[in-house]
């Protein structure tokens, strides 16, 4: 359960962040992504750690998030395109560090 938490409090730091790099300044959408990020990210790894972990799996569990956060983003900025460039952006890059990060550590755990 210490790894999930782990996985939610730095997808939630680097999205939100991600947010603010793209220029985002709204309260209510910045917050917002704090939400929707509990709503997708505790199911998404609940899923890739106790049923299935294969690339496909992965894939279209990331697709469904994306698409997932891109209504939810949608209801508060307005802008479809908006919407869609936060979650993609958002999400990949969350799911490329977070690649970088587990990488780096099972090297460092091979030494």
């Amino acid at each position: 359960m210490k790894g999930l938490l782990i996985a939610l409090i730095s997808t939630i730091v680097i999205e939100f962040v991600a947010l603010l790099l793209l220029g985002e300044r709204r309260k209510r959408v910045l917050w917002s992504s704090v939400a929707v990020n509990i709503i997708t990210n505790v199911p998404l790894n609940l899923y890739m750690l106790y049923v299935r972990h294969s690339a496909p799996d992965i894939i279209v569990g990331e697709t469904l998030v994306v698409l997932a956060e891109m209504l939810w983003y949608y209801f508060f900025v307005r802008d479809l395109r908006q919407a869609a460039v936060y979650s993609i952006l958002c999400n990949a890059t969350s799911l490329i560090i977070g690649m970088l990060v587990t990488a780096l550590n099972l090297q460092f755990a091979i030494f």
